[in-house]
């Protein structure tokens, strides 16, 4: 199956966490790591959350840098990336700030038991990917992305989403940032949860890189084939 390049960025606490137990997102990282994630963002085709994170979070997935998005458009490309969340249900709230700020296309993948209402209003502000029947089937997903001409994209979560697309085999790499704060919650949200794998199908890395940034690590990794564990 061809598809585009994949990396998931995340911040995590030092225990694990993305957000605390209310799903309210916490500062774990500083203005170093921000401005490394600007730059992901900038050199990505498409950034893609899931609708949890939107739900919760309500992010904009723009580039902030000024220069990142004028070294974009100066290339010839949106000053944003393309923009996707990951919505079985059509439940992404039509003023969401990813249809309010920056420009840029924006794509919602659906499932067909999305309610066809909701889909209809969605199409007026985004490109709407149908794949999979009760929910998103993400393998069909990256492969029309790729048709779309995506190349490279980003994962910025949240944790359901970040387990759907490792256990489907679609990440090639990721990059943590390890935060000096412990969150705690056997509720909170955790880097990767959903059904978790069993001992003799976990998925094993290879460590890339590991430095220290401000008051934290960032962890790089690569995410190892079938045929490499």
């Amino acid at each position: 199956m061809e598809r585009p390049f994949v990396f998931i960025n995340s911040a995590m606490s030092a225990d694990g966490k993305i957000s605390t137990k209310e799903r309210k997102q916490v500062r774990i990282s500083g203005q170093i790591d921000f401005n490394r994630m600007d730059k992901l963002r900038a050199g990505s085709d498409a950034v893609m959350v899931g609708i949890g994170t939107v739900l919760a979070d309500d992010p904009s997935l723009t580039v902030k840098s000024a220069e990142l998005k004028e070294e974009r458009i100066s290339s010839g490309r949106d000053e944003n990336p393309a923009r996707i969340i990951v919505d079985s249900k059509a439940r992404t709230p039509l003023d969401a700030d990813i249809f309010k700020k920056g420009k840029g296309k924006r794509i919602i993948i659906v499932s067909e038991s999305a309610p066809a209402d909701k889909v209809d209003l969605l199409k007026e502000q985004a490109i709407i990917v149908v794949a999979g029947e009760e929910n998103v089937d993400l393998k069909k997903a990256m492969s029309e992305l790729k048709n779309q001409g995506i190349e490279r994209l980003m994962i910025e979560g949240g944790a359901t989403l970040n387990w759907g697309m490792i256990s489907n085999g679609l990440v090639d790499e990721f990059y943590t940032f390890v935060g000096n704060l412990i969150i705690g919650g056997k509720t909170a949200p955790t880097f990767t949860d959903g059904e978790g794998f069993t001992e003799k199908d976990i998925q094993k890395l290879e460590l890339i890189d590991a430095e220290k940034m401000e008051e934290g690590v960032l962890l790089k990794w690569k995410v190892l084939a079938n045929s490499e564990k």
